[in-house]
């Protein structure tokens, strides 16, 4: 988004008078502090399509000008002759009072039919202007690009008559939405991929009775790592899109705020087929460019030049002879060739070093993504289980959990496979919110429990728009919490009922909640209810999980394997290791490592000192010898 050659509808901005440039002024965060060059992403609204009407709300809701109608009409004729997609309305204080809003709404549906509107009041009702507007103009750029594709989608379906019922879309936040309700918010979406992924590793989570894991899913490009706590993944409220990523993470202020909330996931340019490489110091590089799937790997026959980490692996026999089945043949000769000439050649290692070193920076590059998500956190990784998935993730989880002193992996059955897995575990999911922004000493019970059950009835409607039944409708209230003199939220759970003893109960929440993110609190500071939120979730059907009983462990030896071949492991070298067909394993298998493990997406490598056994839900849980 905002990128060079990259074509995005033209769109308007509807603002207060006064406030035109708020996109551009926005926050006084620099991404580069002592780059005297840079420059600020550009605005997704040029200026000459950002327009003004003359109103005023105050922050408390109150009309102190009127909003004139006419204007709005005399808008909506320049707006028409600049030929414009969808127009985003973010009024001044509409968080406290929509009614303006809703009214410039209202004639512009009118007068520009087939003009996509959105308002802020009803995507991003709280305060702070430049993330509301923002996430606004986010949602307005996203919407004809997402309204077209899934309505192409459902007609190509319905034409060839493959499905002719709902289409579900995975959102952000790890729910999904209906494709009719995902086009209303299509900013929801924009980090939906790598969360279908977390939604499965979480759903097993619970399975297994596990506290503390960490998915891991590692592709073809990218690795991306999330938090999985008591059952739940770690989220965000707020998160840029468009900027730039250093080390995992999108540096603030260097692309366009998005406030929905989603999974807080880590990412780093380490996959398959990232590109090892030497600089002019002659040093040892892995990443960030990547072969991608096309030319892919040298080892791929398919015209790629550049040494990969999958040609790596293939040449320190960790891959055999073909992927897929069979239908990918693998040439160990020419990754060989264009590794020696590339790597060995221009850094004077050893060839097992040069590729044993490619792989052990990139997980190296992975675990940064891990420490992100845990030690960033405050939490500690070796407390952790690691669920692996991706087609490249079970080939690396183990040396990466060596890494990170994490003591067990699991991976799950098909695991190139598991983020799809995701899509069909997880529930309808919304969020809703009104602003509230007083102290716990202002608020009124009755009127803070009114706020809710109107935020709960527009939950209920949506969910049965959706089709679900209202004994699968679970309502979970929240609350931002922070002293007056903070800038930023925590979410506090709320009870079922507000009275006078809620709110004292809500404070003492809100000061376990600080202690526990930050290691203290104080309570000679007000503390302000900035906005009630509410999460509406629609259990969905899930599809039955194999399960089959284990009635004793046994022992896999090298005669039930399929093949031996060599295979490189920095601790005792070149040693002759089995190969496993994993389709072959059934719950109560033990193997002992050094082994690999093969099936159709995914390869597994157990080092030495590792064993590997499979559970009664056919998952391969992977700890160091003699523990557990």
């Amino acid at each position: 988004m905002g990128q060079k050659g990259l074509e995005l509808p033209r769109i308007a901005l509807i603002t207060t008078e006064g406030f035109r440039d708020v996109l551009e002024i926005a926050r006084q965060r620099r991404p580069e502090l002592y780059n005297v060059f840079y420059t600020k992403p550009k605005p997704l609204v040029p200026r000459k399509y950002r327009f003004t009407v003359s109103e005023r709300i105050d922050p408390w809701g109150k009309i102190i000008k009127p909003l004139d109608p006419g204007e709005v009409e005399k808008l909506a004729d320049k707006i028409r002759e600049a030929g414009v997609e969808a127009i985003a309305v973010s009024l001044l204080n509409s968080y406290a009072n929509p009614i303006h809003e809703e009214l410039v709404g209202k004639i512009l549906g009118e007068k520009l039919r087939g003009t996509y509107i959105v308002l802020s009041s009803r995507v991003d009702p709280e305060y702070r202007e430049y993330e509301r507007t923002s996430t606004t103009v986010v949602n307005a750029v996203l919407m004809p690009v997402l309204s077209r594709y899934l309505r192409g989608l459902e007609e190509e379906l319905s034409n060839r008559k493959l499905y002719s019922g709902t289409i579900l879309v995975m959102k952000s936040d790890g729910g999904f939405a209906s494709s009719r309700e995902a086009q209303q918010i299509p900013a929801a979406v924009i980090e939906s991929g790598p969360a279908a992924g977390v939604v499965a590793a979480t759903y097993y989570s619970r399975l297994f009775g596990l506290d503390k894991v960490l998915s891991f899913d590692m592709g073809g490009t990218t690795a991306k790592a999330a938090t999985i706590t008591s059952g739940e993944p770690l989220k965000t409220s707020e998160f840029e899109v468009g900027g730039k990523a250093n080390g995992g993470r999108i540096i603030k202020g260097s692309g366009y705020p998005v406030r929905y909330p989603h999974i807080d996931l880590a990412e780093v340019s380490a996959g398959g087929g990232t590109i090892a490489w030497v600089d002019e110091a002659g040093h040892l590089r892995v990443g960030p460019l990547s072969a991608g799937s096309d030319p892919g790997p040298v080892c791929y026959r398919r015209g790629g030049t550049e040494p990969t980490v999958t040609d790596a692996n293939l040449l320190l026999g960790r891959l055999g002879e073909a992927l897929a089945g069979g239908t990918i043949r693998l040439d160990r000769d020419l990754a060989y060739k264009v590794f020696h000439e590339k790597i060995v050649e221009k850094t004077g290692l050893g060839f097992e070093e040069a590729a044993y070193g490619v792989l052990k920076l990139v997980n190296v590059r992975m675990a940064r993504a891990v420490r992100i998500v845990t030690i960033e956190r405050g939490l500690d990784p070796r407390e952790y289980t690691l669920i692996a998935y991706g087609g490249a993730g079970p080939m690396h989880a183990v040396e990466l959990a060596e890494e990170l002193g994490i003591k067990r992996v699991l991976v799950p059955v098909y695991p190139g496979l598991f983020s799809a897995l995701g899509l069909l575990l997880s529930d309808y999911r919304y969020e809703y919110k009104k602003s509230i922004l007083k102290t716990l000493g202002e608020i009124d019970p009755v009127e803070l429990e009114e706020k809710y059950e109107f935020l709960e009835k527009e939950a209920y409607e949506t969910l049965r728009r959706e089709g679900v039944d209202e004994k699968n409708i679970i309502i979970l209230r929240k609350a931002d919490m922070r002293y007056k003199s903070q800038s930023y939220e925590l979410v506090v759970d709320v009870p079922e009922y507000i009275d006078e003893e809620t709110i004292g109960l809500l404070e003492k929440k809100f000061y376990e909640k600080h202690r526990e993110t930050y290691g203290y609190h104080v309570e000679d500071d007000e503390v302000v209810l900035v906005n009630a939120r509410i999460t509406a979730i629609g259990v969905a059907k899930k599809p039955k999980i194999m399960r089959r009983e284990i009635r004793e462990w046994k022992k896999k030896h090298i005669a039930d394997s399929m093949s031996i071949r060599k295979t490189y492991f920095k601790s005792v070298g070149w040693i002759e290791t089995p190969v496993y067909i994993r389709e072959k394993l059934v719950p109560g298998d033990i193997i002992e490592g050094p082994a690999v493990v093969e099936e159709y997406d995914s390869t597994i490598i157990i080092p030495p000192e590792w064993v590997l056994r499979v559970n009664e839900y056919y998952f391969i849980e992977i700890v160091r010898g003699g523990e557990g």
